[in-house]
């Protein structure tokens, strides 16, 4: 997800949205564990997501 996009949110969506990316997340991470896991660059592209959804909600203070 692009980072303008996120900007068009709310603050309620982007917390939304951020409970969605770490709970896929922690599935991600489950699953590697158990070697179930088809894209291991999905762990990588999810932090990203992370990250983005995060720089939005505290720059938007």
């Amino acid at each position: 997800m692009k980072a303008s996009e996120l900007r068009e949110l709310s603050a309620v969506e982007l917390n939304k949205k951020l409970a969605e990316l770490k709970e896929e997340l922690f599935n991600l991470r489950f699953q590697h564990a158990i070697n179930q896991l088809d894209n291991p660059s999905r762990i990588t592209a999810v932090k990203k997501d992370i990250a983005r959804v995060m720089t939005v909600l505290h720059s938007a203070k």
